[in-house]
């Protein structure tokens, strides 16, 4: 098998034999399936959504529901992995021929590539960004009355309890920064700011 681009790593041997089974799909369920699939990586849909489609979908054509799991579960870590090394359609079709899937399907999947790229690495920036999302701040500025070193007294700073969505739960973190410290971090959070508002 020549190099991948996806992957450095020989690819397993699970995601082979689920990517080839997707040449046992006529090419009508095919398109099907990949618009569920595309849907999913797109919209950031949760995952109770995507597998209630694919129930309906197995059930609909006479499909093993267990075994297109595993199936679409290989093809979104392939996707996943295609996104994260910023891959453009024609390595994608490379990749999938390189898998085992035909050479029409490799192209259909390559053109919803090439068509919902931008939209598809939207998705990843915001699913990114959703882990470690800040839920809530608290802050208050103080001064320091007295010290056992005399430099320090008289010195301001500020205390800031953060509160972050860890996915399944919320964590409180604490910070306490001198006035410096505050504006190298106040200046960090307004670049963040700017990066993210440039690509929204």
């Amino acid at each position: 098998m020549k190099r991948l681009h996806y992957t450095s790593e020989q690819p397993d041997e699970q995601l082979i034999n689920d990517i080839g089974s997707l040449n046992k799909f006529n090419d009508e369920l095919f398109s099907q399936l990949q618009v569920i699939i595309f849907t999913f990586l797109t919209e950031a849909q949760q995952s109770a959504r995507l597998l209630a489609q694919l129930e309906e979908f197995a059930e609909a054509n006479g499909i093993n529901v267990n075994a297109l799991k595993n199936i679409v579960r290989s093809f979104l870590a392939f996707c996943r992995l295609a996104m994260k090394n910023n891959m453009n359609g024609n390595q994608v079709y490379e990749d999938l021929l390189e898998l085992g899937l035909s050479e029409d399907k490799a192209q259909v999947v390559a053109k919803q590539w090439k068509v919902n790229l931008v939209a598809l690495f939207r998705s990843q920036v915001d699913q990114t960004l959703m882990v470690n999302r800040l839920v809530d701040m608290e802050w208050r500025f103080g001064v320091t009355a007295a010290n056992n070193d005399l430099e320090k007294a008289g010195s301001t700073f500020l205390q800031l309890k953060l509160v972050i969505n860890k996915g399944d739960n919320n964590q409180d973190v604490f910070m306490e920064l001198s006035l410096p410290q505050f504006y190298s971090f106040l200046h960090e959070m307004e670049k963040a700011k700017a990066t993210l508002d440039y690509f929204s």
